[in-house]
């Protein structure tokens, strides 16, 4: 298999047309600070502009610049002359009958991701894309079968939560009484994409997320999810702080590097040894390997043994997930009956091996089915089969 293992495409900062305005979402607040002096903004007041922008953009959710009422109006007018708060515009919008939400969002350059809201009974997990596509083709995945076409940037990233919250009706309303009630209550990096491929805007839209006076996400409510960019690993926990999960998928270099093609680069060895050292690793702060299940490939006893072995001593839990078939795709899903064989063994091991329920299948929203619907809609079946080999 000749799959790109690394990332293939250099992602230039886009330079935005003269005189188009400056987006605010996703700007840290340094960022915020340096966009507002340079547009004109007293250095003295910027720090205080920021706090007050920030304010009415993340906590109360306004897209109006003339909404800000504790600015004065020609500071609003100047606001509406050098900037922006813009949006990923929803193309599509799906509601599974589990309540799951898929959007289709259109960003700039015309390109297209996919964000799902998974509701369940005591907190609502948002899974976000950092790509538009993917560099990894892991063979098992319907996004790796998109090429890779860019980064998203901050702005896009931390707008998909946005849109999110615009969808449930999620912001606070002024005057009304403060509801402590979450409905995006944790965040997955978990969509198209890698995350690490693309760390620094995926860095710079956390910081957007966490901070506590705006959207206010703890960071131990997001989790990111890599297929084992070592590189980049021990930066996400001192750099981000969030959790961390790992594709694992399999329990030899053999069967990893055909599912999970990055294998090849960073094998099994490396990937643990890297995951050993994590900064933040802690029983309270554990690493999640996810494990999807594929009947006949990765899902026998032994290999469930192997697992055990193998990341003995590394504070984790085994997330098992039924396999989200697609079109064209040459594996099958684990029977029930193999699953709870393969986590009866690793819970008597002494790991959590909870049994991922799948989501949204009826709108292929569930994990490793995201793909542009506009990219999807291009290939017939038989295209597809034949890029996933089948």
């Amino acid at each position: 298999m000749n799959a790109p293992i690394t990332q293939d495409v250099l992602t230039i900062p886009r330079k935005l047309p003269d005189g188009a305005l400056k987006n605010i979402v996703g700007l840290t607040r340094d960022q915020l600070r340096d966009a507002l002096i340079t547009a004109g903004t007293p250095e003295k007041q910027a720090k205080m502009r920021v706090g007050q922008i920030w304010q009415w953009v993340y906590h109360w959710g306004v897209r109006d610049f003339a909404q800000m009422t504790n600015l004065a109006k020609d500071y609003r007018a100047f606001l509406a002359q050098h900037f922006e708060i813009s949006l990923p515009e929803i193309v599509t919008r799906q509601v599974s009958e589990d309540g799951t939400r898929k959007y289709l969002l259109r960003i700039a350059g015309g390109h297209e991701v996919e964000t799902v809201y998974i509701p369940e009974e005591n907190r609502g997990t948002l899974c976000i894309s950092s790509q538009v596509g993917c560099t990894l083709t892991c063979s098992f995945c319907h996004t790796g079968t998109q090429k890779l076409v860019r980064n998203l940037t901050p702005g896009e990233i931390v707008g998909q939560v946005m849109v999110a919250r615009d969808d449930l009706g999620e912001w606070p309303v002024q005057g009304a009484p403060k509801d402590e009630t979450r409905l995006v209550s944790n965040i997955v990096l978990m969509g198209m994409g890698e995350p690490l491929y693309n760390f620094e805007n995926v860095r710079d839209a956390m910081k957007v997320v966490m901070d506590n006076e705006g959207l206010s996400l703890s960071r131990r409510r997001i989790t990111l999810s890599t297929s084992g960019v070592v590189p980049e690993i021990a930066r996400t926990a001192q750099e981000i702080g969030c959790l961390l999960a790992v594709s694992f998928h399999a329990t030899t270099d053999e069967v990893r590097n055909q599912l999970v093609p990055i294998n090849k680069r960073w094998n099994i060895e490396t990937l643990l040894a890297a995951l050993r050292d994590y900064p933040r690793l802690t029983n309270s702060e554990r690493i999640t390997f996810e494990y999807v299940m594929l009947a006949g490939v990765n899902d026998s006893d032994e290999d469930a043994h192997r697992l055990v072995e193998l990341i003995r001593g590394i504070p984790a839990k085994i997330n098992l997930i039924p396999f989200n078939e697609w079109p064209g795709v040459a594996y099958k899903r684990s029977s029930n009956n193999r699953i709870h064989a393969f986590a009866d063994i690793v819970h008597k091991a002494g790991y959590a091996s909870p049994i991922r329920t799948p989501r949204g299948e009826d709108i292929m929203a569930a994990c490793g089915q995201l793909k542009s619907a506009t990219e999807r809609g291009r290939k017939s079946r038989a295209e597809i089969a034949a890029e996933a080999g089948a």
